[in-house]
């Protein structure tokens, strides 16, 4: 589901690597309230600017967590929120630019139970 979802938002086209940068601890004590931010790198021109940010969590039973929406009008294309997250798993942040190119990050969130490991 989750490379249906990434096909769908890309509109087919593979996910290159850079641009985006997702922030997530390598460890979350707590699998119901997980820190995560993305950063774009873009210009934010009318010309040159981000369209969508898509965040995905690999391992929900619905992986399509958010989806932001910018313009050129934003300054910037940066988000932090926090998910829930049901176990051990990636977070996947893809990017659309305005001239079609898609963008993308992943990261391991390790979900201990109650601290203890797990």
């Amino acid at each position: 589901e989750v490379k249906k979802l990434i096909s769908e938002f890309s509109g087919g086209k593979t996910p290159a690597s850079g641009k985006i940068a997702l922030t997530t601890p390598e460890i979350a004590e707590n699998g119901n309230t997980v820190p995560v931010s993305f950063e774009v790198e873009s210009p934010m021109t009318k010309d040159s600017h981000v369209s969508s940010v898509m965040l995905l969590a690999t391992g929900n039973p619905r992986p399509g967590v958010a989806t932001f929406h910018f313009s050129a009008l934003s300054g910037q294309a940066t988000a932090t929120t926090r998910i829930r997250l049901a176990k051990t798993q990636d977070v996947i942040a893809v990017a659309k630019m305005s001239d079609g190119s898609i963008f993308m990050d992943r990261k391991l969130v390790k979900v201990t139970i109650g601290g203890c490991g797990g």
